[in-house]
């Protein structure tokens, strides 16, 4: 097989894996601080003792572990707000919205680093949102509070989400041939972020039974460990639009095993307007050929 085809079938099945995450967050039936709590605290010690047994562990600078608190406290909000969303809206217009992080990648490049702005990304922005707007239809009036504040969560994510990505960068650049060591220290810290939230919020962190316990397991496993490694690995050796489009995989496929596991009623124009927001985001998300392929941040919610 060559090393191409490889890096394809790698991310794609990253991304594939990651789509089953929210799927994961209905079927443990804790509440959604619990969730994470398990997903990060499981996923960053699953990580670590990968790390450690395949020989790749590399201690950090006491400076990075500073800087790794900024991604921490990023992903702790992501997750908090997106298993809400997920719990009222489901895990396929969850995910869908979460992935919303592209426009707010680009824009905080512009805002921030001086990149350039280009005409796709204001075509992306509006397809993706033209695209919502017939997701939701007539019915967004007809939506309870409950269903209101889900999209708003979804959306929140997708700033959460980046501005996660963005610390990831920042914390990375400290330790820059540690970059999977630093997700298990992010991982670990952000645990530790949910369970203060959790003990604030009075949650109970027991694990109901065995399903429960299955779920968050494959949860840390999928959402932490595998998908992340096949996606970094698959990354650096792919052409941006390329990658950009495998990571699609993730929000559509998250949308139809909303509609197939948990019965989604989902009209024709509402698949129209998925694919609409899927294009806007892949079209957002594009950069010109002489960018960097790390532009193109992975996919970990």
């Amino acid at each position: 097989m060559s090393a191409d085809r490889a890096a394809l079938l790698a991310m794609a099945g990253g991304a594939s894996l990651i789509s089953l995450t929210g799927i994961l967050v209905r079927y443990a039936q804790v509440p959604p601080t619990v969730a994470g709590f398990w997903r990060m605290a499981f996923g960053g010690l699953m990580l670590l003792g990968l790390l450690l047994a395949m020989g790749r562990w590399r201690p950090l600078p006491r400076r990075a572990w500073a800087f790794c608190l900024w991604p921490a406290l990023a992903f702790a909000a992501d997750l908090w707000l997106w298993h809400r969303s997920i719990h009222a809206i489901g895990p396929g217009l969850a995910t869908l919205l979460a992935n919303t992080q592209v426009f707010f990648m680009v824009a905080a490049g512009a805002l921030f680093f001086g990149e350039r702005l280009y005409g796709r990304f204001l075509a992306g922005v509006l397809l993706a949102f033209g695209g919502l707007v017939l997701i939701l239809g007539e019915g967004w009036a007809a939506l309870s509070a409950a269903s209101k504040a889900g999209v708003w969560f979804g959306l929140a994510t997708g700033l959460a989400y980046a501005a996660y990505n963005l610390g990831l960068k920042r914390a990375q650049r400290e330790a820059p041939l540690a970059a999977e060591p630093v997700l298990v220290v992010s991982s670990l810290q952000c645990a530790g972020l949910l369970g203060l939230a959790g003990l604030a919020e009075g949650a109970s962190f027991a694990i109901p039974d065995g399903r429960s316990l299955a779920a968050l397991l494959a949860l840390g496993l999928i959402g932490q460990c595998l998908g992340w490694v096949l996606i970094g690995r698959a990354l650096p050796r792919l052409p941006v639009a390329s990658v950009g489009l495998l990571l699609l995989l993730q929000p559509l496929l998250a949308f139809v095993l909303d509609v197939l596991l948990f019965a989604r009623p989902t009209a024709v124009h509402e698949w129209i307007g998925v694919a609409m927001s899927l294009s806007g985001i892949f079209l957002a998300g594009l950069r010109p050929a002489a960018a960097p392929q790390g532009s193109v941040a992975t996919s970990q919610t």
